[in-house]
């Protein structure tokens, strides 16, 4: 029988019970599509063009507290308490110096933290492209504040977006709009009417049902901690590990898959997430997108991985972090990352692991890569081999991430003598160090591959788009030239 504990509402426990899931994941998929029907009423009936802003952030703001306390109950007030204290600190405190205490709680929080503090105290030239075209020049107001932290949209399962963007989208508002031509340079494009999502947010529902399908069927099947059982370990042979291993990770992820793109889907059908049009005049809806599974599941190296999955939470990092720390950024990117997502020891495992797991593959790729480019054969030879490495390794990083506990994440590293980790040593001790640009070996400039992946993420949105997020990605340079010395 499905278990009953949970803070929030008990009214779907018989669709629990008949589904054998627990009732906090009921509830979450069922206001999940509920929010989903909502957006579509959201975008026909409280257009931009038919009511005010006013409604529109009123509408959102209670839709999406309504949902939170359907699922979490009185724990709820959280987002209220912390969006509460954090507005007084920005009213209070004065823009200097209010984006220190942001720092411990969330992410829409911090980020509008420091574009408000950007905005309305920091110099324009002393802001990077990024930060000028996000800074937000007045505060908002108490009800554009909590529309924004807490709209239905994005309050269970986000993703982030920045304050401009949410704003331009809420209030209707014509924004820059330019494609990139064949030389590549961009040219203004002619408006257009709104586009439908429809086709965007169908795609998008159907790969959450089928991500959905596969976790209920295959993922139990499959589960990770048949890795460090004890009969499995002494005897099963190598190949039979590494594959398990690869198998059991692979199951794991279309619960993010799903989770991800609902919400996506979700932005999508109200109306947000628009990112301009590709060069055939095909309409984008990947704005505020967290993941491209294709590039995930086909990486050829541990980069290209990171550069594709969890990509908000990149640039959000990026921007709070990365680029505003006076010494060692990537070491405190790296914590800070750590930090955000728990204190299970787990988390610091992976991190660490991945650290040690990146600067090998840069070290491997920078050092060998060129001799495989030509011919073909060759270089599909090198990419099949780089992708099975790439997938192990991935699966090996982040097994403690799965496990979160200390003795079950030793246990399956010692079933495998710490391979990877020793192997990972030996290159970085073997293989040269190859100098970048700048002067500076790039293991100076390692912490998670997310450097450099922030800077390609951001310019990888394409010109294309006539949100706030893409203009800025556009303006890019001076932070991708400050990063460059990260390239694998």
């Amino acid at each position: 029988m499905a278990t009953t504990s949970t803070t929030g509402s008990t009214l779907l426990q018989p669709l629990s019970n008949a589904v054998q899931l627990p009732i906090d994941q009921v509830n979450f998929v069922v206001c999940q599509l509920l929010a989903l029907l909502a957006a579509i009423w959201f975008r026909t009936y409280l257009h931009s063009s038919k009511t005010s802003s006013f409604i529109r952030h009123a509408v959102a703001t209670l839709l999406g507290l309504y949902l939170a306390f359907f699922c979490f109950g009185w724990y709820a007030l959280n987002f209220l308490v912390q969006s509460g204290i954090s507005y007084c600190i920005m009213i209070i405190a004065g823009v200097e110096s209010m984006h220190h205490p942001m720092m411990i709680i969330t992410q829409k929080i911090t980020s509008l933290a420091f574009e408000i503090h950007d905005g309305m105290f920091r110099k324009d030239e002393e802001l990077t492209p990024s930060q000028r075209g996000l800074a937000v020049r007045r505060m908002p107001s108490l009800l554009e504040y909590v529309s924004y932290t807490c709209n239905f949209m994005g309050i269970l399962a986000g993703p982030l977006c920045s304050y401009k963007d949410y704003i331009t989208f809420i209030e209707g508002r014509p924004s820059h709009m330019s494609q990139s031509s064949e030389n590549g340079k961009e040219e203004p494009q002619r408006e257009r009417a709104d586009p439908s999502p429809n086709a965007a947010v169908t795609e998008k529902l159907l790969v959450c049902g089928l991500s959905l399908l596969f976790h209920l069927t295959i993922s139990n099947m499959l589960p990770v901690e048949y890795n460090i059982d004890e009969h499995f370990q002494a005897t099963a042979s190598w190949p039979a590990k590494a594959t398990y291993l690869y198998v059991s990770l692979l199951a794991a992820r279309p619960k993010y898959y799903f989770a991800w793109t609902l919400a996506d889907a979700i932005n999508n059908a109200a109306g947000f997430g628009f990112r301009g049009y590709d060069r055939n005049g095909v309409a984008r809806w990947d704005l505020i997108s967290n993941l491209r599974i294709q590039q995930i599941e086909m990486s050829t190296s541990f980069k290209m991985f990171l550069d594709n999955w969890n990509i908000q939470t990149a640039l959000w990092l990026k921007r709070v972090c990365y680029e505003r720390a006076t010494f060692s950024p990537t070491t405190q990117t790296f914590f800070l990352s750590a930090i955000w997502h728990g204190v299970y020891p787990g988390y610091y495992l992976t991190f660490l692991t991945g650290v040690l797991m990146t600067l090998a593959a840069r070290a491997v790729r920078s050092n060998f890569r060129h001799y495989f480019i030509e011919p073909p054969q060759l270089k599909l030879f090198y990419d099949i081999i780089t992708w099975a490495a790439t997938q192990i390794t991935i699966s090996y990083t982040v097994v403690p991430f799965v496990l979160l506990s200390i003795k079950p994440s030793f246990t399956f590293y010692s079933s495998w003598y710490y391979c990877l980790h020793i192997c990972s040593i030996l290159v970085l001790l073997l293989l040269p160090v190859k100098k970048s640009p700048r002067g500076k070996s790039t293991q100076e400039n390692v912490p998670l591959s997310w450097a450099k992946k922030f800077d390609e993420r951001e310019n990888s949105l394409g010109q294309n788009s006539f949100s706030t997020t893409n203009n800025v990605c556009n303006q890019n340079q001076d932070a991708a030239s400050r990063h460059s010395s990260l390239t694998q």
